[in-house]
């Protein structure tokens, strides 16, 4: 088992990567998942090569963020 103060990323975190890279979960998420704190996992991130990415990724989840600021400007 590795420890968090290792060189050798953990599956968690290389499985964190890849669904975050994937967009099939947030940066929050992929932190979570991690065990690490969301600026933690942004360096992680740079340093493989990476940007975080912000705001929604697909047609889904920009409609979803419409409709929930249309409703908030009610």
């Amino acid at each position: 088992m590795a420890s968090s103060t290792s060189s050798e990323p953990t599956d968690e975190l290389a499985t964190a990567v890849g669904q975050y890279v994937l967009g099939e979960i947030s940066l929050g998420k992929a932190a979570e998942a991690a065990g690490m704190s969301r600026w933690e996992f942004e360096e992680v991130l740079r340093d493989a090569g990476f940007e975080a990415l912000y705001g929604p990724r697909t047609d889904d989840q920009l409609e979803a963020e419409l409709d929930t600021a249309q409703d908030l400007g009610e």
